[in-house]
Parts: C-alpha cells; sequence; structure tokens
C-alpha cells in the first residue's frame, strides 16, 4: 500500500491570522518546486477566506529557510511559480497583512521570502545573508531589488557583494526586522502581532499595501493621485462607517467576517 508524502508546508489557522510552515526541517526548509506550490496554495487559501485577516510565514525545526534548493535546482527543478517570483511569494502581491517569524537562517531565496513580508519578527540569533555571489549568481528573488530599498545604499550593497549574513540583533539595529526577540520566540511575537493587526480594518489594511505599492517610485503627483482612488473607495465602505460608529460609542470595531 503507497502512502502520500507527508506536507512540506502546513497551514493552521490561530483565531483570524494563517499560520504557514515550510516543513523541510531535514533540508533546513530550502525551496523546491514542492514547496513553491504548496506555499502558493497556502497563500491563496489566505487571500480567499474573508475571515482570515493575516497570515505568518516561518519554517520548521528551528530554521526560516535556506532558500533555493540547489540540489533540486541541478535536476532541473524551478522554485519559482510563474506571475508569482521565488516560493510563488517574491514577485506575488498579497492583499493581507503578511508577517515573518524567523528563526535561525534565512539565507538566499529565504531572506528573500522574507523580505516579501511586510513586517519580520527576528530571533537575536537569526541568521540574514544573501549569499548568492558566492556561488556565482545574484539575488534574483528580490534581494537586489527590496534591499535597497529598506537599508542605506552602503549597507545593503555590503550584504549583496560580501554575501555575508547578518544575526538577528543587527537586522533589529538596521531596520530589516520590526521586533527582535529571544531565540525560540519569534513566532509567538509574530501571532501577536498578526492579532493586533487584525484589530484594524481589512478594507484599509488592502489600501494601506496598494497605496505603498503605488508609490514606490513614483512621481508625488501620480502616488497622491491613486491615494485620492483609495480614500475615495474606502469612504464609501461599510468599513468606515463600522470604524467611525465604534468611535463615537466608544467600543471595539466590529468588522465583517469576524
Amino acid at each position: 500500500m503507497s502512502t502520500s508524502a507527508p506536507p512540506v508546508v502546513r497551514t493552521e489557522r490561530i483565531d483570524s491570522t494563517l499560520l504557514i510552515t515550510l516543513d523541510r526541517p531535514e533540508a533546513r526548509n530550502a525551496v523546491n518546486a514542492a514547496v513553491a506550490g504548496a506555499l502558493t496554495e497556502a497563500l491563496d487559501v489566505l487571500e480567499a477566506d474573508p475571515t482570515l485577516r493575516a497570515g505568518v510565514l516561518t519554517g520548521e525545526g528551528g530554521t526560516f529557510s535556506a532558500g533555493m534548493d540547489l540540489k533540486a535546482a541541478l535536476r532541473g527543478e524551478s522554485p519559482e511559480v510563474e506571475g508569482r517570483g521565488f516560493g510563488g511569494l517574491t514577485e506575488a502581491e498579497p492583499t493581507k497583512p503578511l508577517i515573518a517569524a524567523v528563526e535561525g537562517f534565512a539565507m538566499g531565496g529565504g531572506f528573500e521570502l522574507a523580505l516579501a513580508c511586510d513586517l519580520i519578527v527576528a530571533a537575536e540569533d537569526a541568521r540574514f545573508g544573501l549569499p548568492e555571489v558566492k556561488r556565482g549568481l545574484i539575488a534574483a528573488g528580490g534581494g537586489a531589488i527590496r534591499l535597497p530599498k529598506r537599508v542605506p545604499h552602503h549597507l545593503a550593497m555590503e550584504l549583496l557583494l560580501t554575501g555575508e549574513p547578518v544575526d538577528g540583533r543587527r537586522a533589529g539595529e538596521l531596520g530589516l526586522a520590526n521586533r527582535v526577540t529571544a531565540n525560540g520566540q519569534a513566532l509567538p511575537e509574530a501571532l501577536r502581532l498578526a492579532e493586533q493587526l487584525a484589530g484594524n480594518a481589512p478594507l484599509a489594511l488592502a489600501a494601506v499595501k496598494r497605496v505603498v505599492r503605488a508609490a514606490d517610485g513614483a512621481p508625488d503627483a501620480e502616488a497622491f493621485a491613486f491615494q485620492r482612488g483609495e480614500m475615495k473607495t474606502l469612504m464609501g465602505s461599510d468599513d468606515v462607517r463600522e470604524g467611525m460608529t465604534a468611535f463615537a460609542e466608544r467600543r471595539p470595531a466590529r468588522w465583517a467576517g469576524r
């Protein structure tokens, strides 16, 4: 009798948060085609369920992700999903907040998965690095594009050109991590942060993400024009009516689906 292979990505609903766990600890959660496909499906679940407000991405076995599975790549497997990038995430545009909870290694593509998230919670001894230049490659899953926008130019170039990692404490100092925790506490802190986000209006959270994307590199006039369209939509929404009513009645807002 054949048995099905264990899942390489697990999902678990925790209140209004979808916990997404990369589950290949024997390979340090390296991303192969199976992981990319399963992560894509997990992100689709997050997007499709209106009662899910945020996602948390983490890795099993004390490691976030070692990045691209080089052995699988040598066999011809691709860790990319067409239109959605490495792991099905780095070029995707999820509408809901996504938080990376990083313990252990977030190297290469693993670091790029974290950079594709909206927020990063890191354990003190987590390791962030883009070692692609040591293998004749560049950080093409978003590292070379996103990192210079997150930290000063020369610091980004040091990480990209040397391939040397920084720990969680240093990531916090550089502004790469929103929260830095004791080892083993990144996931609980990320879940607390996700639940805090879930208390806010879902339409507003999605609008914030769209405005930030649209404003990236755009002239101010274009960015403000786009933002005005978003504000017009929000002002006619049930979320705004509920938010203002809740404020007037001095009670927590009750968003639809929550």
